[in-house]
């Protein structure tokens, strides 16, 4: 792997991240009616055990840092393993392939990871769903725009 397609894989993790927690602090209390920073807390209690989880679903610095620290290095190596797949792929397939990853990430965490941390599974709805496939797409097309724009090489004779 060249240093390219590692910035790439980087900088796609970084920007799929941050659109999703947007979308989720948005999303869940403008549709579903949920504290925004309820998301952040589960997130968090992964690392900190499950004393930070809601109620109170209120702000709090140290948790929101925890949260999102895991939140964006989980989705660097997302976009690493959707990298992989979609690196020779044409931008119309490369999404198509983000959307369904995306989907694949929703049920992974909502159904798989919740026999380790359950709590997870009160957070199960087409919201996230959404989300999900977003973070994907956005993941999938970030990474292709960046590698479309790979340096040529210079020769020096």
């Amino acid at each position: 792997m060249n240093t390219h397609f590692l910035k790439s894989v980087l900088y796609s993790g970084i920007i799929a991240a941050v659109v999703f927690i947007i979308l989720e602090l948005i999303l869940n209390p403008l549709i579903l009616g949920t504290p925004a920073f309820g998301p952040p807390r589960m997130m968090a209690a992964i690392v900190m055990g499950k004393g930070v989880l809601p109620p109170p679903a209120t702000f709090d610095l140290g948790i929101m840092m925890a949260g999102m620290l895991l939140h964006i290095v989980l989705s660097i190596i997302f976009a690493l393993i959707l990298s992989l797949i979609i690196r020779n792929l044409s931008m119309e397939m490369a999404l198509l392939v983000g959307a369904i990853f995306g989907l694949a990430l929703y049920l992974v965490n909502f159904y798989g990871f919740t026999e380790v941390f359950p709590w997870f599974a009160k957070a199960r709805n087409w919201v996230q769903i959404v989300i999900h496939i977003l973070f994907g797409l956005i993941a999938a097309w970030s990474f292709k725009g960046f590698q479309a724009r790979e340096p040529t090489e210079v020769s020096h004779e």
